[in-house]
């Protein structure tokens, strides 16, 4: 089926061809992607590019459901190697939950395009032109190069690839019918034969070809088609030719007139027109925005809803917040669509939505009548009486009716037209879901090359090019909102002698922002407040309170925490802002429920009107600190058990209503995954609020989670943003803890001695205060250290003393640590037995905690002893084990300790491929982290390992 690609046919942004054999392209020329897993793998996320794809079904798909025991492993070293070669390609490839994301363009990929214009196609034949369909089924047919998915030879991708080649036939088959509409048999006799040689049992390419013979004048030759195509049906299948082949073979043998092509439609009769009127008062457009720049895929989108056929106007609603450019965008679309679409004429009317006097639907149906040529004596009074004659007027015009900026439904509604020759397209800051059968399209501030171009336009190409980072720096600090760019081009043009850089610094004050974006009659703080000022009272206040907040997403149980209430009332209020588009609903947490986010102008905005509120202030962000708190405490005891390693202060908890947080947290891996940016956030907040107990408390059990999970950038960001205010305001405890904290990452990056002397410094505070979990904990940690540098006399007299405060203070689910360090001392003087004693407590205490991750840790050190005592299968069975406990959500450096191990296990049961394995991972890993020991560590064994097989032989 392939042939020359036609012209016009844009593929120059293909990087991933999945229509013949897999190819990635790059700047430099193809990607190699290695045949195989590696393949396979990216073929099953291209598929389903953009969602989430389970490691279960890779797993399946790579070994047909029954996957070896390594399975899960091998599919995270794919998608490893992968991420290394899609990198420069604008390819991400997230890790979620419960599998893999591969982002990117759809329109990077060939499949996506064959599809999209495969459905043009459709939409083009629907409307009767079926030329242009004719010509995108082409082009579709052109974007393939072979067999779909050539070459990835599993069971699940040989079912999808048939599924796709049925896609290409049913379109190929489209396209010929439509070429034979067409009159274009004489070209399809000569090009039906080789597609029916590819598909010899298809009826409907028999069908195509006999017609074209026929037509073609070569009459036997239609019916020798026929006896060959039943004869193969028969031989290969045992039956004879569906009816509506032997239906066409009587009528051919008949020579039936009915085969012969059919005129075209004459061109329809002139439309009987309207009274004529003064067309210049149809033709109301504002003029367009003459640097209007981007929106091309709304714009497209928003055309083809106006332009759709049917018995009913397409309407088209464009939303956002204020500023963000809809009434240009409608403008431009309309302009665009007048003169082809809607000749007849452009209605335009300024409902003044957000003007405090709204326009009633009667005044503008008068304004709308008087244009289409009604004297004003004969427009009536009634409301109703004039939509009638307002929908009449407009039955036989081809009319696009613009509505800006309108506030409700009603008062849209009369101004609909009633036939399917006009377009009506409404701009609002309202959600507007009440309009029947309308199709609302959101705007977003520009990309950030649309607004350095915007910028570019109005101040000229030299001054931006001068500096174009501060060009970038301008556009990100207002948000990309097309008004403010305006407004901040307009004042650079007005004054030649600034720079970029001279805005920037003037920008740069958040506080003074706002002041900064007027020029003349635009001015950003105006637009929000006419927003502003539809709101209620209660809606007004937790705008404000929402402002105060320092967070890049708001879920939805802060408008509680900020208002005390556990009601519904707050999160219907919350709703009140994003149908006003003063804020924005950008996705749902884990319960569900909304998560919202400002434009960073808007939260500027909200900021001024939170710190006006004579009622706001530290109490409401304690509240919202106090949420954050007790769901990361809640989520640590989901994950880690009872014992989360670390004291616990007293500082306030507020806690959403308990459906909720058994919903948002029946993943509390990745609810924790989710929010790390939005807990750094409220860090820092209560840090600078002076919230002490909060904020120490909120980094240790952050810090639990970001230890464990490798995130130590996250986790000294978190100690950095606390220290100082916990130090400043005096509270020993928290100080100890912050101590502590700072032990542990030291401890992680190798700073031991750094780390001895915090944990000394952690140890007087908590022993100042009477905190002896906090000094237990600090002796543990002291015994580890104390270990590392060989001196064991202490690290056992430490051990003993940790122990014996943990048993004082009740937490006899803490005392696993110690008891595992006492078990390797014993391991290390070869006192294997003893070892495993002290192991097998530790097991007891760690599985009484409930921590998955202490258990592995504990399993890790069990096979460790068995590993040096000689029961090599003990130990593989128990390296395994402990990876299993940690595989979700996983622990990168749990994961490269145990793989470590699992590789010198299978070395020693002579199971070389599976070590090498292992260590291959482990080694990923290792570098991945940075650790350079461990680096060193693997590879060393990984160079013995042919020396090893060779022995083995």
């Amino acid at each position: 089926m392939s042939s020359e690609r036609t012209a016009g046919s844009d593929v120059s942004g293909i990087r991933f061809r999945l229509l013949g054999t897999l190819e990635v392209g790059g700047a430099d020329g193809l990607v190699h992607v290695p045949l195989g897993r590696q393949q396979t793998v990216l073929t099953a996320l291209l598929l389903d590019l953009n969602r989430v794809v389970s490691i279960e079904a890779l797993m399946d798909t790579l070994w047909s459901h029954d996957p070896p025991e390594t399975a899960r492993t091998q599919v995270q070293i794919c998608i490893s190697r992968l991420r290394r070669r899609l990198g420069p390609l604008r390819a991400v490839i997230d890790t979620r939950s419960s599998g893999y994301l591969l982002r990117a363009d759809p329109e990077t990929v060939d499949l996506y395009l064959f599809r999209v214009r495969v459905r043009r196609a459709g939409a083009a034949e629907k409307a009767g032109r079926t030329e242009e369909a004719s010509d995108l089924l082409r082009e579709a047919d052109d974007l393939w190069r072979g067999p779909a998915l050539d070459g990835i030879d599993t069971d699940a991708m040989r079912t999808r690839a048939a599924r796709i080649g049925a896609e290409r036939t049913d379109a190929l088959e489209r396209r010929l019918a439509l070429d034979l509409e067409l009159g274009r048999h004489a070209r399809l006799v000569t090009e039906i034969p080789a597609l029916l040689e590819e598909n010899p049992l298809r009826e409907r390419l028999c069908a195509h070809l006999m017609l074209a013979l026929y037509r073609s004048g070569r009459k036997g030759e239609a019916l020798e088609v026929y006896r060959a195509f039943r004869a193969r049906l028969v031989e290969a299948l045992g039956l004879e030719p569906g009816e509506e082949l032997r239906t066409l073979e009587r009528a051919v043998l008949a020579q039936d007139p009915a085969l012969e092509p059919r005129e075209r439609a004459a061109p329809a009769a002139p439309r009987e027109e309207p009274p004529p009127i003064d067309q210049r008062l149809l033709f109301q457009l504002p003029g367009p925005t003459p640097d209007f720049i981007g929106r091309e895929d709304t714009e497209a989108a928003v055309a083809q809803a106006l332009v759709r056929a049917g018995g009913s106007s397409g309407v088209a609603v464009i939303l956002g917040p204020p500023g963000i450019g809809k009434s240009a965008a409608a403008v431009h679309v309309a302009y665009r669509l007048a003169r082809e679409y809607f000749p007849d004429g452009q209605l335009y009317c300024d409902l003044r939505g957000t003007g405090g006097s709204p326009l009633s639907p009667s005044q503008v149906l008068g304004r709308f009548l008087r244009a289409l040529g009604v004297p004003g004596q004969a427009i009536p009074d009634d409301l109703d009486e004039r939509a009638v004659m307002y929908r009449g007027l407009l039955a036989s015009r081809r009319v696009l009716v613009v509505l800006d900026d309108a506030s409700s439904e009603a008062q849209v509604a009369p101004l609909i037209p009633g036939g399917g020759t006009c377009g009506v397209l409404v701009t609002s800051r309202a959600r507007l879901t009440g309009i029947p059968g309308a199709r609302r399209f959101d705007l977003d501030p520009l990309a950030e090359d649309h607004a350095v171009a915007l910028l570019r336009r109005v101040v000229g190409a030299a001054r931006v090019e001068a500096d174009p980072g501060a060009a970038r720096r301008l556009v990100g600090m207002v948000g990309r909102l097309p008004l403010a760019l305006r407004i901040v081009a307009a004042r650079l043009a007005a004054k030649p002698h600034w720079t970029l850089p001279t805005i920037v610094e003037r920008l740069s004050d958040e506080r003074r922002r706002l002041d900064e974006l007027v020029h003349g009659d635009m001015k950003v703080r105006t637009s929000l407040s006419l927003s502003h000022q539809a709101l209620d009272g209660a809606g007004a206040r937790l705008f404000g309170l929402l402002g105060l907040v320092e967070a890049p997403v708001i879920p939805v149980w802060a408008a509680g925490a900020l208002l005390d209430d556990r009601g519904t009332a707050p999160a219907d209020l919350v709703e009140t802002l994003v149908d006003t588009h003063l804020l924005g609903a950008v996705g749902v947490d884990g319960a569900g429920g909304p998560v919202y986010r400002f434009h960073d102008l808007v939260r500027e905005y909200a900021r001024e009107k939170g710190e006006q509120d004579p009622s706001a202030g530290t109490e409401q962000v304690r509240r919202w600190a106090g949420g954050w708190l007790f769901l990361t405490e809640e989520a640590n005891r989901r994950v880690f058990g009872v014992n989360l390693l670390r004291a616990v202060g007293s500082g306030a908890r507020w806690s959403p209503p308990p459906d909720y947080v058994e919903r948002l947290l029946t993943d509390p891996h990745q609810w924790m995954e989710r929010e790390r940016v939005n807990i750094l956030a409220v860090i820092r907040q209560a840090a600078r609020a002076g919230l002490d107990e909060e904020c120490w408390e909120l980094v240790s059990q952050f810090c639990v989670y970001a230890e464990r999970r490798g995130f130590f950038d996250d986790f000294a960001e978190a100690l950095e943003s606390a220290t100082e205010a916990v130090r400043a305001s005096g509270n020993v405890r928290g100080i100890a803890a912050m101590d502590f904290s700072s032990a542990s990452l030291m401890i992680n990056r190798g700073e031991i001695h750094g780390a001895e002397r915090g944990l000394a410094r952690a140890l007087a505070g908590f022993s100042e205060v009477g905190e002896g979990f906090g000094a237990a904990l600090c002796r543990e940690w002291m015994a580890e250290l104390a270990y590392w540098r060989g001196d064991t006399e202490a690290a056992r007299e430490l051990c003993e003393t940790a122990l014996a405060g943990f048993t004082s203070e009740g937490r006899a689910s803490a005392v696993w640590r110690s008891l595992v360090l006492l078990g390797r001392m014993s391991a290390d003087r070869g006192e294997y037995e003893d070892g495993r004693a002290h192991l097998v407590r530790a097991l007891a205490s760690a599985e009484m905690s409930g921590d998955p991750r202490a258990c592995s840790q504990v399993l890790h050190q069990i096979a460790g002893v068995d590993l040096a005592s000689g029961a090599y299968s003990d130990a593989r069975d128990r390296f395994h084990e402990a990876l299993e406990l940690i595989a979700d959500p996983g622990d990168p450096v749990g994961e490269a300790l145990l793989g470590f191990g699992l590789g010198r296990a299978h070395i020693a049961l002579g199971e070389t491929d599976s070590a090498r394995e292992f260590l291959e991972r482990s080694l990923e890993l290792w570098e991945h982290l940075g650790d350079q020991e461990g680096v060193s560590q693997v590879k060393g064994v990984l160079d013995d390992i042919p020396v090893v097989a060779r022995r083995a032989v």
